[in-house]
């Protein structure tokens, strides 16, 4: 996989139907906090209200083409000092290191576009080595475990936590 070719962009309308290409697997959904997308409407309707006003959701494409995102969302008040980061890539290209080098691209413009922050956290179920394998590789510290956290897909998960600092260097 030639690396030069992904790229982060901002959604677009005309990605609803690569977006429901990958967002249609309930493999590519099983740790995200929304369902399967089923419908190009569904998609165009997520682009539209959720992507494209999100503080900073990008998608991560291969030659212009959207396969996954990178969602970085930062925090107000008394927590603006911190963001959570979420990503998702589509299931053929597990494994081929491309969510890594989305966030390589990520986190150092995130960290520029907001000078308030100085944390970066992402929450992972503990079930979910690809992804702690992701966080560990970049840099990011696994904190510690956060048991019964939160509600995932009408479970109630444990969740480990993961933090990237402004100060941390990038593996």
């Amino acid at each position: 996989m030639d690396r030069s070719i992904i790229c982060l962009r901002p959604f677009k309308p005309s990605d609803a139907d690569d977006m429901l290409k990958w967002a249609s697997d309930d493999r590519v959904t099983r740790y995200l906090r929304w369902n399967s997308i089923t419908s190009k409407e569904e998609a165009l309707v997520y682009i539209e209200k959720v992507a494209m006003p999100h503080p900073w959701r990008q998608s991560i494409c291969l030659h212009d083409r959207s396969i996954g995102y990178v969602s970085v969302k930062p925090e107000t008040g008394d927590y603006r000092c911190k963001a959570h980061v979420s990503y998702a890539v589509a299931a053929e290209y597990w494994g081929q290191g491309i969510v890594t080098e989305a966030l390589k691209m990520a986190i150092p413009t995130v960290f520029k576009q907001f000078p308030q922050l100085l944390r970066l956290e992402a929450l992972v179920e503990v079930e979910n080595k690809g992804s702690q394998r992701v966080l560990l590789k970049l840099g990011f510290v696994m904190e510690g475990l956060l048991r019964k956290y939160a509600f995932c897909k009408g479970e109630i998960k444990d969740f480990l936590i993961f933090s990237f600092l402004a100060t941390d260097k990038l593996n």
